[in-house]
C-alpha cells in the first residue's frame, strides 16, 4: 500500500491537531519518549488512528512522578508490564517503559525494563508494529517495518516460532493483522510456524481467543481469511468443527450488517450454538444474541403486517433482523429488494405490547395463581391471533368472556 508522504507528526498535524497539541504536552515532560506500535503504522499508512501509545526509557516510577510533578492526571493501568495511563484533557495515552523478556510461556512474561529501544522493538510481534517516532518526526525502523508496510507483508520479527512461543495469540493476530494490511499469498515463514504451533492457541484464555475471533469477524477478507485458519488447522482450536463458511460468504454478499455475533451464528454449522457460547464464554448478552439468531422464527418478505406484529410481540427486532439476513443467506439470493423490504417492515413496526395485566384479572374477582395464569395465556393467544390489534377494552371484554366460559377453555 502507498505510504503517506508526510511523517507521522505532520500527519497528525493535519488530521489531529489537538491530539498532537497533547502529544507535545507529555513531550515536554517526557521528551526521550516516542510514538510506537499502531499510531506510526497507521499514520504512515494513511488510516484512522484511535489509541495512541507512546514508550519511554524511564521507569514506571519516575514516569509517574514527572507526570503528577507537571499536574497530569496519571493512572498505574499495569505497572508489572511497565505502563502507566496519561489523562489529557480526557484523552487517554498509554506510556509504557522499554522492556525486554525475562521469561514467557506462551500467555504471559516477566518483563525487565531496558533502555535499548532496539531491544524493546525487537520483543514486538510484527515488523510493521515494530516502529517508533521521536518528537521529531524521524521514524526509528530496526527491521524493516515501513518496507514491508508498503509491500502488504505482515512478517513477524525475527524468528516467527519464537515470537508464536512467547505468546500464541500472535497466532489469531497474524490472520488479523494480514487481512487487514496484506497483500497476496501470507508470509511463508509465519504460515509454516503457524501450522506447526496451532495447538499452543488451547493454552489461551478463551476471552483473549474471542477478543481477537471478533476482530476478525468482522475485519476485511473474513472468508479467505477464516479458510486460512482452518487450512493449517487453527480453526479448529478456536471454535469445535463443523463450520459453514460458505453460509457466511452468502451472509455478506446479501449485505448484512458487519456484526461478530451474527457473523459467528453463520460460520457455526452444529446445532448447539449454546455450547458454543460456553466454550467462548461470550458474555450474557452476546451468548442470547447468537441462540436466537440461530433459534428465533425466521420472518419471510411475504408476511403480512399480523404475521409481523406477532413475531415483534415476542421477539426483539433485533432478532428478527438478524434471522432474516441467515433466511436469507440460506437461499443463497443475494441482495434482494423483498428482504431488503421486509427488515425495513420489522425496523417500521413498533413492537405491540399486550394491553393486559394480572391486575385486571384481580379486579375483575381473580385469585392470582396458575387459573390467572391459563386466563391471561388465553386472551393473549386470542389478541395475537387479532394481529396483536385489540385495546385494553377489548382485551378486559374477551377476559370476562373466558372467566364466565362463554370461550372454549373458558375457567
Amino acid at each position: 500500500m502507498p505510504l503517506s508522504t508526510a511523517t507521522p507528526l505532520e500527519c497528525l498535524r493535519r488530521d489531529m491537531p489537538a491530539v498532537l497539541d497533547q502529544i507535545g504536552r507529555l513531550w515536554a515532560i517526557l521528551p526521550d519518549a516516542r510514538l510506537v506500535g499502531g499510531a506510526v503504522r497507521d499514520l504512515l499508512c494513511g488510516r484512522a488512528v484511535s489509541d495512541i501509545d507512546l514508550a519511554t526509557p524511564h521507569a514506571p516510577d519516575v514516569v509517574m512522578a514527572r507526570l503528577k510533578d507537571a499536574g497530569v492526571k496519571v493512572v498505574p493501568t499495569g505497572l508489572s508490564h511497565g505502563t502507566v495511563t496519561a489523562v489529557l484533557d480526557g484523552r487517554p495515552f498509554e506510556i509504557t517503559t522499554l522492556r525486554r523478556d525475562e521469561e514467557t510461556d506462551g500467555r504471559h512474561a516477566t518483563v525487565a525494563w531496558t533502555h535499548d529501544w532496539r531491544e524493546d522493538a525487537a520483543r514486538r510481534d510484527f515488523t510493521i508494529n515494530a516502529m517508533s517516532c521521536d518528537s521529531a518526526g524521524v521514524v526509528h525502523d530496526y527491521f524493516g517495518g515501513q518496507a514491508d508496510l508498503a509491500a502488504g507483508r505482515v512478517r513477524f520479527v525475527g524468528q516467527a516460532r519464537r515470537r508464536i512461543t512467547e505468546d500464541a495469540l500472535r497466532i489469531l493476530r497474524f490472520f488479523r493483522f494480514q487481512a487487514r494490511y496484506g497483500h497476496g499469498a501470507p508470509d511463508a515463514q509465519a504460515m509454516d510456524a503457524i501450522t506447526a504451533l496451532a495447538g499452543m492457541i488451547d493454552r489461551l484464555s478463551v476471552e483473549r481467543v474471542w477478543s481477537e475471533l471478533r476482530r476478525i469477524l468482522v475485519g476485511p477478507h473474513v472468508i479467505v481469511t477464516l479458510e486460512r485458519m482452518a487450512a493449517c488447522g487453527v480453526l479448529a482450536h478456536v471454535l469445535p468443527p463443523p463450520w459453514d463458511i460458505g453460509l457466511l460468504g452468502r451472509l455478506l454478499a446479501c449485505g448484512a450488517p458487519a456484526e461478530a455475533v451474527l457473523r459467528l451464528a453463520a460460520l457455526l454449522a452444529g446445532e448447539d450454538v449454546q455450547a458454543v457460547a460456553r466454550h467462548l464464554r461470550l458474555s450474557r448478552a452476546d451468548g442470547a444474541a447468537l441462540a436466537q439468531a440461530r433459534m428465533a422464527p425466521a420472518p419471510r418478505p411475504d408476511m403480512d403486517a399480523a404475521a409481523i406484529a406477532r413475531l415483534l410481540a415476542d421477539h426483539p427486532a433485533r432478532d428478527l433482523l438478524w434471522r432474516a439476513w441467515l433466511a436469507q443467506a440460506a437461499e443463497g439470493c443475494g441482495p434482494d429488494p423483498a428482504w431488503d423490504g421486509l427488515r425495513a417492515r420489522l425496523v417500521a413496526t413498533a413492537r405491540p405490547v399486550f394491553p393486559l395485566t394480572g391486575r385486571d384479572l384481580i379486579a375483575a374477582g381473580c385469585a392470582p395463581g396458575a387459573a390467572m395464569g391459563q386466563v391471561l395465556a388465553q386472551v393473549r393467544r386470542w389478541w395475537l391471533e387479532n394481529g396483536c390489534n385489540p385495546a385494553h377494552a377489548a382485551c378486559v371484554a374477551h377476559m370476562h368472556a373466558v372467566l364466565r366460559g362463554d370461550m372454549p377453555g373458558g375457567t
